[in-house]
Formats: C-alpha cells, structure tokens, sequence
C-alpha cells in the first residue's frame, strides 16, 4: 500500500505544467500550452498563446491593415525568467467592403520563448501570468481580454509533453523566416516594384506581400503579382509614406505552395533593399484559385487603378448609411442623451418655438457629424490609423465626457442650476435668441453614438473611408440626416406633437429619473478610462468628479463659497491632468519589487539603492510619486547616478514589509530609504518629498 503510495506521489511530482483551463469570451477561446512537461535550469523553451475564433470572426496580425489592433500580451514573471516577443504566423488577407485586414481566423498558435534562469532549483515551481489583450471582428469590432496562468515545476532533466511538443514544434516550423540565397528588391516608380528571388515558382499561387510599417503599402490596392523563373514580383501603391523605393522595406511574402498532392500556406520573411528589379520576376500573370480572397481585387495583371464608386455605387453606400443613422438612434450609448432631449421636447412641443429648437438640433447634428468626418478623412490621409469614433481612443476625450455626463445628472437631481432648470446640454442658453444649448445637445448626441455602430453602419462607413473626400462626405452627411430626422420630426410636425403630454410634475420627476441614465454613461466613461489609463486615470477623473461636485454645490452659497469651490478645482487639476491625457508619470526609472534578498544583492554590487514602501490607499504616497519622483530632474538623477529603485507595495497585506516597516520605526506608508553606495545605514527621507530632497539623497548615496 505504502509502495503504490509513492508511485502515485512520483507521478504526479512529474506532471510540471498545469495550464490554466481555457478561457472563453463571447467569439475567442484562449489558453496557454507548453512544449515541455519540465524544465531544466538555463533551459529556453517554447510555449504557445492558442486562439480558437468564432466562425465569422478575426484577430489581427502585427500590422493590422486598413483597420484593426495586434494581439498583445503583458507577461508578470518571476525573477530571472524571461519572454520572448510573440512570434507571428503567416497572415491572411481579410478584405471587408473596400477595405483589407491582415489577420487569422479558425485556429491559430502564436509561439513565444521562455527563458528560465540558471540559479532555478530542481523540484521548485514557476508561475507566469500573461494578461493576454485582443481585439476580434466581423462586421464590428470587440475588444477582448483574458488572465491566463500556468506553472512549471523545474527539473534536473527536462522533458516534451507528449501531446503539445510536436504541435508547438510545428507551429514554429511554419513561421515566416529568412530562406538561404533569398533576396529582394525595392524599386521606385509609380508604382513601386517589389521583386523577391524565390525557388521552385512554378509551384506557388495566390501570392501576396505583407508589409511589417503599417501604411507602408495602401493595404486594399491590387499588388498584380508576376511570376517568373526565378522568383515574383509586386506593383505597390505606396501608402502615406512619399519614399517607397528609397528606403528599405521589411515584410512577409505569403503563399500557397503543392506539397506532396496538397497546397499548404507559407510565409518568407524578406528585407528589400532599394536596387534595380531583380531578373526572371516578371514573366507573366502569378496564378490565383477561385477561392482566394483576394481574387476580386487583384483582377489583371495591368497596372493598378484607384478604386471608386459609381453613381449608384454612391446612391447604394448613402442609403445604408440613412438606414444606419435611424437605428443608431436606438443604440445604448446615445439614448441617455436623446432622453434628455426628448425631455426638453415635452416642455417646448406646446411653445412656439419647436420649430426652430428642431432646426437647431437638426444643425447641431448634422454640424458635428461633418466636422467628425472630415477631421477622420484628414487624420488618415495624413498617415493616421485610426476609423470611427477615433476622438474616444483619446483619454482626455473620455475624460471630459465622463465630467461632463456626471455634471448633467447632477443638475437633473437639482444639485445646481445655471439660468434656472438644465434639461439639456446648455437647455439654459436654449432659451436664450441664439440657441446654443440646443445645438450643443445635437452635438453631444452625435459624439456619444460614436462609439456604437448600427446594423448597415458598419458597411457604408467602410467604404466612405476609401473614397475621395467628396464621397466620403455625402455618405457621412446621409448617416447624419438618418440620425437627425426622427427627432427632428418630433420636433417639426404638429401631428406628432399632440400625442405629447402637456409639461406639468412628471416632466420634474422624469428628469430627476434621467439622471440616472447619465450616471450611468459617465460610470461607462470611466471604465473606458480604466482600460486607456489604468488605475491613475480612473483616480484622477473620480478626484476631478469630486472637485466639481464640490464646486458646483457650494455656488449657491455666495461669493466667497464660490471662490473656494473654484481654488478646490484648481487644485485637483495639476495632480490629475496627466493621467487623464494618458500622460505616463514615470518615464526613465526602471522599478523592481523590493524584497531582502534584492537589497542585499544590489549592495554586494556596491549599487545605491533607493526604496519606496507604498501602497495604492495611501494618498501621501500618491502624491509625492506624481509630484516629486515623476519630475524629470529626479528622473536625470536616478539615471545619472545609476540607483536602484526598488517598490515595496503595501496595498494588500504583507508581513515581510510590515517587519521592515517597523525595524525603521514606522508603522505605516510612506517610508523612503536611500541606500549608499560604499554600504552604511540606510537614509530615512521625510515623507513629504521634493525634488530637491530626493536629488541630494541621490547624489549622496552615489558618492
């Protein structure tokens, strides 16, 4: 008994690798497998990040294409264990309406190495955790994200998992790499020429080059591959860069190619150098099968020509885009907005002056959806990848939504008022000859619908980006006019208007129940905040939030009330306008986590050492990290004197740093120590910091 006891402890002390089970959003299944069931010491290894995508739906390879995001992963390692950079399979071409992604679909392993350090102990586990980022499309576009975790035991002798060593061998076996005697060449003109010497031509098709700079090449342009004796060729439409053929151009040309009976998809990496074209590329027309996906596009081998739209082309995308203006009205984002509009329409639909607040409405809408519009078309002829609803990948944008989102709900709970009740965005200045609340309301209306996309949408805003401007704008303008009309018609027709009931107390209750609604738009606001920024973003507009609800609820208090509220403000801003531009305080300090053992070995190599104990709820701390240790003239400091910076985190419980904490005589968070360089006692820095304090501490325990 005692003996089948141990054989089962030995087996089980052999499994090394327990991966997490997998994890699944609504269109991705990720996980994590090993090549090896252990390690050894000093060993490199490979695993694989798995992603299974829905039917329908894709992920992004390193350059996107017209439109997109790469897949990324950030890795929390132990000490001396180290990641690779994800290894790229050989891309697809993903055409959508006139539009072309460069992405995978189905199943699709990315490699990635592993280095475990040569100090790892025999019988001791490693735990890596990869927060895996993604985003997956069809004819919208999720971004998605999963924690993914597995640990290896490390062994005196490694040894390959049975199941997932072969797979992982293959796999990196298919990655695009340099060929021996493979060369290519870059040759400018109009178009530019890229040739590629490749063996055994006869046998390859559905040829396509994938460029590493995103916007090297127009993306959806026809290359017209030739094919020659020794190798293909390419016709390239530069994309907003003006030197293609004058500089070097890396990339992927991707394949088919008959292997024993069957066509199995490669990829050779190349560099182009600029030259002349090389020899025997040019011969005549690559073959293309039926199924290729970019079998439309390429049509003949003559040279490329920009693709436009016909007449009824422009008429068909211009009635899709009305059809996907009428139903964004109904889209999650906007209705907070269009409730409170629809509230100010209940007040005036019995005045004199419905007409014209529709006219204004129907203006502010139209007014922001053409100036949104032209600044996209603007932005991506000037090199920008970016697409619809670009103002919110700006955490500033999000920011001062989400302010201003809370500061409406605000006055709808009657928190303040400014020139009587707000039932709109500016409703006071409505009421005012020139209009602009009104105006403004349509406005926010259109910049809150951005985010979302309406069935139809999606296809006639993907085909007004590759138009001319001019196109592009009759198509944006009837998605506008799709989005204005239903209001505007409410506003407009004295049919309508009757079915409205008469303002009297449930107009004063339904707007104290909208505010609501914006509360929850701004609580959407934050969580976008949240993953742009992280949680110094999120701190910061909750400190703005708290400023302003301050400010604006002392204002009828008096003058000197006023004046408080405005020096609370004040304030707030220096500390929290960083984060909430996406502005990186620490910039040039490179942090390690502190611990004992770190200490010591930093002063054994005779290194000073500076340590930070910190915790997320100590607003001390917060402080002096954004105003002092963020500073660029401490930053100079840390470099110059080569210090260690160490952060000892005491936001969850840790008795390791409440030990320290105490031997220092401090019972809690801020603590600051420099440690000098020739050895010696540790400095205590005060607890309130500035940049003078920390340079001398600096330049002290360098000397």
């Amino acid at each position: 008994m005692q003996s089948g006891l141990a054989l089962l402890a030995a087996l089980s002390a052999s499994v090394s690798l327990a991966v997490a089970q997998p994890v699944r959003t609504a269109n991705v299944e990720v996980e994590l497998h090993s090549a090896r069931e252990a390690v050894e010491p000093g060993e490199r290894f490979a695993i694989v990040l798995r992603q299974r995508i829905a039917d329908g739906w894709h992920t992004y390879w390193r350059n996107p294409g017209d439109s997109g995001a790469a897949t990324e992963i950030d890795w929390r390692l132990p000490n001396g264990v180290e990641a690779g950079p994800i290894q790229w399979p050989t891309p697809e071409a993903i055409p959508f309406a006139t539009l072309v992604n460069f992405g995978y679909a189905g199943e699709i392993l990315f490699p990635v190495e592993i280095s475990v350090p040569a100090s790892a102990r025999p019988g001791e586990t490693i735990t890596l955790t990869a927060d895996v980022r993604w985003l997956v499309c069809s004819d919208i576009c999720i971004p998605e994200h999963a924690m993914l975790t597995f640990s290896a035991r490390v062994a005196t002798r490694g040894t390959d998992d049975p199941v997932w060593a072969p797979r992982i061998r293959r796999a990196q076996e298919e990655l695009p790499r340099r060929l021996p005697g493979v060369e290519a060449r870059i040759t400018e003109g109009t178009p530019a020429r890229l040739s590629v010497s490749l063996p055994e031509t006869a046998t390859i098709r559905n040829v396509r080059f994938f460029p590493y700079a995103p916007d090297a090449v127009q993306a959806a342009a026809p290359q017209h591959v030739r094919v020659g004796a020794r190798g293909v060729s390419f016709s390239l439409a530069p994309g907003h860069a003006d030197d293609l053929g004058q500089s070097s151009l890396g990339g992927v040309v991707a394949f088919e190619q008959t292997v024993g009976g069957a066509w199995r998809r490669r990829g050779v990496e190349i560099e182009a150098t600029p030259g002349e074209l090389l020899p025997e590329t040019d011969s005549s027309a690559a073959p293309m099968s039926a199924d290729f996906a970019l079998a439309d596009i390429e049509g003949s081998a003559s040279s490329p020509q920009p693709a436009g739209m016909d007449v009824a082309g422009v008429l068909l995308a211009a009635a899709f885009a009305f059809l996907g203006g009428l139903l964004l009205n109904l889209m999650p984002c906007v209705l907070p907005v269009l409730s409170i509009k629809a509230l100010s329409l209940a007040n005036s639909a019995h005045s004199g002056d419905s007409r014209r607040e529709g006219a204004l409405y129907f203006a502010g809408v139209m007014l922001t959806f053409l100036l949104l519009a032209a600044s996209l078309l603007a932005l991506r002829g000037a090199g920008q990848a970016i697409g619809w609803g670009f103002q919110l990948q700006a955490p500033w944008v999000t920011s001062a939504l989400g302010l201003l989102f809370f500061a409406i709900g605000l006055n709808l709970l009657g928190v303040f008022s400014v020139g009587g009740a707000l039932q709109g965005v500016g409703q006071s200045a409505a009421s005012k000859p020139n209009g602009f609340g009104t105006v403004l309301t349509g406005a926010l209306a259109v910049i809150a619908a951005t985010p979302c996309t309406a069935p139809f949408m999606a296809g006639a805003v993907g085909a007004a980006m590759t138009q001319s401007p001019p196109t592009a704008l009759v198509i944006f303008a009837s998605l506008g006019l799709g989005f204005a009309l239903p209001m505007t018609a409410l506003y407009l027709a004295p049919d309508l208007r009757r079915f409205i009931p008469k303002p009297g107390a449930w107009t004063e209750r339904l707007k104290q129940a909208l505010a609501f609604p914006m509360f929850a738009s701004a609580i959407w606001m934050t969580w976008v905040l949240a993953e742009q920024t992280g949680p110094s973003g999120v701190l910061a507009l909750l400190s703005m939030a708290a400023a302003l609800s301050f400010a604006v609820f002392v204002m009828r208090w008096g003058q000197g009330w006023r004046v408080a509220g405005a020096c609370v403000v004040l304030v707030t801003m220096p500390f929290a306008w960083r984060p909430l531009f996406g502005l990186e305080t620490r910039q040039a300090v490179e942090e390690e986590a502190w611990s004992p053992a770190r200490v010591e070995a930093l002063r054994a190599e005779g290194r000073p050492i500076f340590v930070n104990f910190t915790a997320a709820w100590c607003v001390t701390c917060k402080l002096n990290e954004a105003t002092t240790l963020g500073q660029q003239s401490v930053q100079r400091a840390f470099a110059r004197t080569d210090t260690a910076y160490l952060v000892a985190d005491w936001t969850n419980r840790d008795d390791e740093i409440a030990r320290a904490l105490a031997d220092h005589g401090r019972a809690g968070v801020p603590l600051y120590l420099v440690y000098p360089a020739g050895g010696g006692e540790p400095r205590v820095l005060p607890q309130i910091l500035s940049s003078e304090i920390v340079v001398d501490a600096l330049e002290q325990g360098a000397q």
